[in-house]
């Protein structure tokens, strides 16, 4: 039996992609992010645990162009990262901010 994916968000596609790799120069950290939001909200997972080699592996790129890529996703707040020590493996949170936005506007529509 296949697993079912929930659909990718629109928002991905017509405007981080863009933002990523426009904006912010850097393809690799929407690969990255495609990769992290498919391993756990594409399965129904609210976090996963997988290092830099394991997303290189997975995505093709360099472990360096993962971790900027990383980096990148941290400071936009699109993936948050949590450790049990320096060494241990990282587990990544995928966030979506822009559906806490849509949100917030819509209570405010029906409020108003």
């Amino acid at each position: 039996m296949a697993v079912k994916t929930p659909p990718l968000d629109p928002y991905l596609v017509d405007v981080l992609m863009r933002d990523l790799t426009g904006h912010d120069r850097q393809p690799s950290a929407f690969l990255v992010y495609l990769l992290l939001w498919h391993r756990t909200i594409g399965v129904g997972a609210k976090t996963v645990s997988i290092s830099h080699r394991g997303i290189a592996d997975a995505t093709g790129l360099s472990k360096s162009a993962v971790q900027a890529s990383l980096r990148t996703l941290q400071r936009r707040r699109l993936v948050q990262q949590e450790r049990a020590s320096i060494t241990a493996t990282p587990e990544y949170t995928v966030l979506r901010p822009w559906v806490t936005r849509l949100a917030r506007r819509s209570a405010k529509r029906e409020g108003a």
